[in-house]
């Protein structure tokens, strides 16, 4: 399976497989078409949200503000978009760091 990418007008939009109560914050791999991604923040009061939108926006450069959870905000499957980068930047975070 590849990750699947939506790429739009001024941004990606793609899937996110939470795993939170991790012991550090990393992108383990793929689940299915989603990006898998271990959060040390519970999941709980919208810490795993917080977590992964700061944990994305570091790991892309972009601003905390160019993130955002479109759907899935208490499910660990998430929909998020990312502005101002394209999908080719959104697949490089499976590459080893």
């Amino acid at each position: 399976m590849t990750l699947r990418v939506i790429e739009e007008e001024g941004g990606c939009t793609f899937q996110v497989r939470v795993l939170p109560r991790g012991r550090r914050n990393e992108v383990v791999g793929l689940h299915g078409e989603a990006l898998k991604i271990r959060l040390t923040a519970p999941p709980e009061r919208g810490k795993a949200n917080r977590a992964l939108c700061e944990f994305l926006a570091e790991r892309l450069g972009v601003p905390l503000s160019d993130i955002e959870i479109l759907s899935g905000h208490t499910s660990r499957q998430k929909r998020v978009r990312v502005a101002g980068v394209s999908a080719d930047v959104i697949r490089a975070l499976l590459r080893p760091r």
